[in-house]
């Protein structure tokens, strides 16, 4: 039987053994001991964020999008008006969504290669005053870059508005306070920083804005207050759990707490990320984000110029050779991805480093 690759991806992302073997049980969705899964996951996703008194952890069946578009639908009210910072392409989804739920959007876009600064957002809340929610996307999928998060929630914070935060693929490895930084609602899934397996998403969401948003959701299964209400009366969740995940997740988040928490899984990644930067660096391989604003998630790297690259052929080669890349995600540069999350250490970035050295060659690639 082949070794399964290592997936240099975003989410779904290389897993441990142990988180694996979580999902080898059957559990009943009703279940008490299940139930008491799900509780712990919900108190260890708020601790994480230092939000227990504040928020609620309204876990949600599917992916992160389900998530997003549950917490615009539910805490937006449909008289509401959402300015949308947006620096790649899931920014222009979460415009997309507010679009589709009807919701009044107000887009503001910059460079993929630049970060959302707070003196753009103070500006724009300035002449429009009429918007009610912000959402910011902490660190843009698509390219790596990280946004001045802390800085911008000040400024919503100041002109009275409310902060939506997708933190996909920043929780739990990107500090992120709810004690310093006001928000109304932080939303994340399970197959990122986390290190769990993709099919459940999470929102937390402040108390006191979740219980004033009943009504708002145009969706009965993305209705967030309908989902905390019954899990607070009954324990259970409305609608059948992706159980296997939900377990996947404990487990993973026991294996979170044992490494060291948010300064080790910080520490790891930024050190693959460091040893990716470089070692791509030596063959040639341009980065596309500055060094100021990129995250330790992921990588976005400038194709090589040579007429012989192909993505399909060097992603082929690279995976071969047992590692998983990302095609690039941007609309006029021709790039590719290379994730530093998941159950990774150096020493296998290193390896998948030596393996697209390898591969370049194997394609005759010269001219990078």
């Amino acid at each position: 039987m082949s070794t399964a690759p290592t997936l240099l991806t975003p989410g779904p992302l290389t897993t441990s053994l142990r988180t694996r073997q979580a999902m080898l049980v059957d559990w009943g969705s009703w279940d008490e001991d299940f139930n008491r899964i799900t509780h712990r996951v919900c108190e260890q996703l708020l601790a994480i964020a230092s939000a227990n008194a504040t928020h609620h952890c309204v876990p949600l069946q599917g992916s992160g999008t389900f998530a997003v578009e549950a917490a615009i639908g539910t805490l937006v009210p449909r008289a509401g008006k959402v300015l949308v910072l947006i620096n790649g392409a899931y920014g222009r989804r979460i415009a997309n969504i507010c679009r589709v739920l009807g919701r009044t959007c107000l887009p503001f876009e910059t460079a993929e290669d630049q970060a959302v600064s707070a003196a753009q957002v103070d500006r724009l809340l300035t002449e429009h005053a009429d918007v009610t929610h912000v959402v910011l996307v902490h660190c843009e999928t698509s390219t790596g870059i990280r946004n001045p998060l802390e800085l911008i929630a000040q400024v919503v914070s100041r002109h009275g508005k409310r902060l939506i935060i997708d933190a996909m693929s920043s929780f739990g490895a990107i500090p992120i306070d709810a004690s310093s930084t006001p928000f109304e609602a932080l939303i994340a899934a399970s197959g990122k920083c986390l290190e769990g397996v993709p099919g459940m998403a999470f929102v937390l969401a402040q108390k006191h804005a979740l219980a004033a948003a009943a009504g708002n959701a145009h969706s009965l299964a993305l209705d967030l207050c309908d989902q905390q209400a019954y899990m607070a009366s009954t324990g259970q969740w409305r609608f059948t759990p992706p159980t296997h995940v939900v377990a996947a997740l404990h487990e993973a988040l026991q294996q979170y707490a044992e490494q060291g928490g948010l300064p080790a899984r910080a520490r790891r990644y930024a050190e693959n990320c460091e040893c990716l930067l470089q070692g791509m660096a030596e063959l040639g391989l341009r980065r596309f984000l500055p060094a100021e604003v990129q995250a330790p998630i992921i990588v976005t790297f400038h194709a090589p110029r040579d007429a012989r690259y192909r993505f399909k052929d060097f992603y082929e080669g690279v995976k071969a050779k047992g590692f998983i890349l990302y095609p690039g995600k941007l609309t006029e540069v021709d790039t590719f991805r290379v994730g530093c999350i998941g159950a990774v250490a150096r020493d296998r970035m290193q390896a998948a480093v030596n393996a697209v050295a390898e591969v370049l060659r194997d394609l005759h690639i010269r001219h990078i």
